[in-house]
C-alpha cells in the first residue's frame, strides 16, 4: 500500500505512485533495458528480493510495467508501458539536477564498483573496436575487496563483465581508484586530467587508450544542459 497524501494535486498522485524508496530506481533500470528480476537485482544492487517484488507489483499495479512469463521457465520479464517510457525526460532532468546540486554530498558508500562495472559494461561500443574485440582489464586501488575486474568484448552482443582472470589476452590495461572511474565516465573530469593528476594509468595500443571515450561512451548526463541552463539564467543568478 503506497503513501497517500489525500490531495487532488498531480504532484501528489505521482509521487504516490513513484515515491516510495527504490522505486524511481526501478524505473531506471527498466529504461536502461532491464528486463529480468536479476538484471534489476543486480543494477539495484543492494536492494532486498522481497522489497523488488512489492515495488514491481505496485507499478504493475499502477500500469507502468508489462509483466510476461519467460517461456518454459517459471520466472517473468518485465517491460516499461508508455506511461513508463514517459518517465524518461523526467529522470535525466532529475540526473541533471542531481549532477550539479547534490554531487558535494557524495560519500565514500556511494562509489559502488559493482554499479560502476555495470555501467560501464553497458557503454562499451564493440563496433568501435578492432574486429569488435576486446579485453579491457580494471585494477581498482582504493577498493578493498575485490580489487581486479574484467570486461570481455566478443562482438556486438556479447560484452561481458568478469571478476576472475577470463584466462584472454589483455589489450587494454586500466588502473585507478573507483572515485576517480566514476569521476571520468560521468564526465566530471576528463581522462587527459584524471592521467595528468598521476590517478589514472592506462596501457595499451595507441588505437584504444588515445581516445578512450570513442569505445567507451560516458554517461547520458554529460551533454544534458544544467538546470540553470534550461531555465536560461546563469548560475550565478541563482545564488
Amino acid at each position: 500500500m503506497t503513501t497517500q497524501y489525500g490531495q487532488f494535486c498531480p504532484i501528489a498522485k505521482a509521487t504516490e505512485i513513484l515515491g516510495e524508496k527504490w522505486t524511481l530506481l526501478i524505473v531506471r533500470e527498466l529504461l536502461m533495458g532491464g528486463t529480468r528480476f536479476n538484471d534489476l537485482q543486480r543494477g539495484l544492487t543492494t536492494i532486498s528480493p522481497t522489497i523488488l517484488s512489492k515495488r514491481l507489483a505496485t507499478l504493475d499495479e499502477y500500469g507502468l510495467i508489462y509483466r510476461r512469463r519467460i517461456d518454459g521457465q517459471r520466472g517473468f520479464e518485465y517491460f516499461p508501458t508508455e506511461a513508463c517510457q514517459q518517465l524518461k525526460p523526467i529522470l535525466l532532468a532529475l540526473g541533471s539536477w542531481g549532477m550539479h546540486w547534490s554531487r558535494n554530498y557524495l560519500t565514500a558508500n556511494d562509489y559502488d564498483v559493482e554499479l560502476l562495472m555495470l555501467y560501464l559494461e553497458r557503454s562499451v561500443q564493440p563496433e568501435k573496436l578492432p574486429g569488435s574485440k576486446a579485453v579491457i582489464r580494471f585494477k581498482f586501488s582504493d577498493f578493498e575487496g575485490i580489487s581486479n575486474w574484467w570486461i570481455v568484448v566478443n562482438g556486438t552482443d556479447a560484452v561481458d563483465v568478469c571478476t576472475t582472470d577470463p584466462g584472454k589476452d589483455v589489450d587494454v590495461y586500466i588502473t585507478t581508484s573507483v572515485r576517480t572511474m566514476v569521476d571520468a565516465w560521468m564526465g566530471r573530469l576528463t581522462y587527459q586530467q584524471a592521467i595528468a593528476s598521476g590517478d589514472f594509468d592506462v596501457l595499451g595500443p595507441a588505437a584504444l587508450t588515445r581516445n578512450i571515450k570513442v569505445w567507451l561512451a560516458q554517461s547520458v548526463f554529460v551533454d544534458i544542459p544544467s538546470p540553470s541552463e534550461i531555465l536560461g539564467i546563469s548560475a550565478s543568478n541563482l545564488l
